[in-house]
């Protein structure tokens, strides 16, 4: 699944996160002195000045611009240099692509949630008569809004262009190097459906996963310094009292809570889902026999795949008949939790309009940024079954045991028992 996109994937990914590290580093400690250099301080903290789309290419995020690109570059060249790889291009540059155009994205949420707060600020001036608003200021701040929004959605488009064709080209890799080895494959249990359609998922699937695990860990960068800025003025909890960033942690441990609960609610679907797939696998095969030959895919036969199929189905729905409980109750719950959280400050008039927009927008980021397998569990549950099934192809290719779910089908198969779930 990475050795055919990625080159040496273990070492690769072991070197990224050790390249990335040495770059923040240096990033954080001489950035400044660096830029300065050539004529680039670092980039603006988004102050109540730094609206509009102008910030974007101000000074000091085209540094940061110049900087990405320099150590994306000494990066892949030496991985170019140290293990030349057909799909190198695309796996070593289209992933630094996307990472940065996640970034970029993450830096226009910053800027859309640094507009929420000066724009709700300007509406409470208006209908409370706290100063003169003009309907040209007022127009004025909704267009700063389209700004940001076009470039946001001019991204966004173009980021779904590229990544899907990214994707597809990490499915090609995989159905080349499967097909390399389809001498060894073919004997494994539903073969053509795991290089056809397996590949398929799962190239899919890393595509929604992948970005959002990027946008979700550089969202937390980027928003957590900024809601401990904004919540300074918020020192205590309802029924818990003062505690030191009370808001970064509550959305920190509510973050966690409903991560684990989930989790263990729904442990059981990996496996469900994955023996779904070899039932359909086999209802499918049998028809696919019956095209071609008369004796197969006969009623007596069919409606006992079928009704295996039917029965894995049935079970699936029951775990997911709790689990759905579990996670819709969570969720929203969780709508409301910055709310509850913010009780006493709103009650005590502490904060105005557009600082309550700020801290519920920064605060919703953050914790949605820490359920990231919150909300992707299902699709995290449905790559898992895919990855145990192409795992039997990596098994078969070095010659390794095959994983313990498709011994026992071997083995049931071997023994004559009807292998149906």
């Amino acid at each position: 699944m990475f050795v055919s996109f990625f080159p040496q994937p273990r070492v690769f990914f072991l070197s990224l996160l050790a390249w990335t590290f040495v770059a923040m580093l240096v990033w954080y400690t001489v950035g400044d002195d660096l830029g300065a250099l050539i004529g680039l301080a670092d980039p603006p903290d988004f102050d109540a000045g730094a609206l509009g789309v102008w910030v974007f290419v101000s000074d000091g995020f085209l540094w940061f611009y110049i900087y990405y690109t320099v150590a994306v570059l000494i990066f892949a060249g030496a991985w170019r240099i140290y293990a030349p790889h057909p799909w190198w291009r695309w796996s070593v540059l289209g992933s630094a692509l996307i990472m940065f155009v996640t970034y970029f994205q993450v830096q226009v949420s910053v800027a859309i949630n640094n507009w929420f707060g000066v724009f709700y600020d300007l509406v409470q001036a208006a209908l409370t008569k706290a100063r003169p608003v003009t309907i040209t200021e007022f127009y004025l701040g909704v267009s700063t809004f389209l700004e940001i929004a076009l470039i946001a959605i001019t991204v966004a488009v173009l980021t779904a262009f590229f990544v899907s064709h990214w994707i597809f080209r990490w499915r090609t890799a995989m159905n080349d190097y499967y097909m390399s080895h389809w001498s060894r494959l073919r004997h494994v249990e539903g073969a053509s459906q795991r290089v056809q359609e397996d590949t398929m998922r799962f190239s899919l699937t890393m595509e929604g996963l992948g970005v959002n695990l990027l946008d979700s860990v550089m969202t937390l960068i980027a928003f957590l310094p900024l809601l401990m800025t904004l919540s300074a003025s918020i020192t205590e909890l309802p029924l818990i009292g003062p505690v030191p960033q009370p808001l970064v942690w509550a959305a920190i441990l509510w973050s966690l809570f409903g991560t684990f609960f989930l989790a263990v609610v729904g442990i059981k679907l990996p496996g469900l889902e994955f023996k779904n797939q070899r039932t359909e696998a086999a209802y499918r095969k049998e028809l696919v026999y019956g095209e071609d030959n008369a004796d197969r895919a006969r009623p007596p036969t069919i409606q006992e795949l079928f009704g295996a199929v039917r029965r894995n189905y049935y079970r699936l729905y029951f775990h997911y008949l709790y689990f759905n409980v579990a996670r819709y109750a969570y969720l929203q719950t969780d709508a409301i939790i910055a709310f509850v959280l913010l009780g006493p400050t709103i009650v005590a008039g502490v904060i105005t309009l557009g600082t309550m927009q700020q801290i519920i927008r920064a605060f919703g980021q953050v914790r949605s940024s820490f359920q990231y397998l919150v909300t992707s569990w299902t699709t995290i549950v449905e790559l898992l079954s895919v990855y145990k099934r192409l795992r039997a192809f990596e098994a078969a290719i070095h010659h390794e045991p095959l994983p313990e779910i498709d011994q026992e089908y071997l083995k049931r198969q071997a023994a004559g028992e009807a292998v149906l779930d």
